[in-house]
């Protein structure tokens, strides 16, 4: 809004897929694995996956050396609607093949900033896309755990989705003016010290 103080945006911020076309939306943005459609997508960032949990968490559970230790302790599970992310894939062993692995937790919340809450908070770790870290993880009270196993990012990303092939002007600035505050590597790798050498 400082760079372009006379366009005129309204954001809309809501976890449940939208129909951009029926409901008149220039651009969207969204996380995840993309679904075939009709809509245009654009990739603006990778997503990289963390194991995140409090110190005072550790403290009482202690640090696990594998998924399997790790499952067994309680999660804080995104869940919205038909999205619930209680399932990872990991290496069982550094540089091995990828399992599957169900989280177990009593907590299911429908929101991001209430789940991180929550890890903050000792109820439970929790596997996040880091650009769900708004500061550095030693600021939060967190650390990252089994960082040296291999972490899938289920083929995810994060895309600009826009309704037309032929973009607007505007759609086109903004999708650029928001890879270009991501950066490459994206800002939030930062938070995570180290990052680059995690998870491999």
């Amino acid at each position: 809004m400082r760079k372009y103080p006379n366009v005129q945006i309204v954001l809309h911020l809501d976890d449940k897929r939208t129909d951009i076309i029926a409901d008149h939306y220039d651009v969207a943005i969204r996380m995840g694995k993309l679904n075939d459609s009709n809509l245009i997508a654009k990739k603006i960032a990778n997503t990289n996956f963390a194991v995140i949990a409090s110190n005072s968490f550790v403290e009482e559970h202690g640090r696990p050396l594998t998924p399997e230790a790790l499952v067994k302790l309680p999660a804080v599970i995104y869940n919205n609607g038909n999205v619930c992310l209680d399932t990872f894939k990991m290496s069982h062993e550094n540089g091995k093949e990828l399992r599957s692995y169900k989280m177990q937790g009593n907590y299911k919340v429908s929101d991001v900033r209430t789940l991180m809450g929550a890890v903050r908070d000792g109820i439970g770790y929790s596997v996040i896309d880091l650009f769900n870290l708004e500061k550095p993880i030693d600021e939060l009270g967190l650390v990252p755990l089994l960082t040296d196993h291999t972490l899938s990012t289920l083929d995810t990303g994060i895309y600009a989705i826009y309704p037309h092939r032929k973009q607007t002007l505007l759609v086109s600035e903004f999708i650029n003016e928001v890879k270009e505050y991501i950066g490459e590597p994206a800002i939030w790798e930062s938070f995570v010290p180290d990052y680059q050498f995690m998870y491999k």
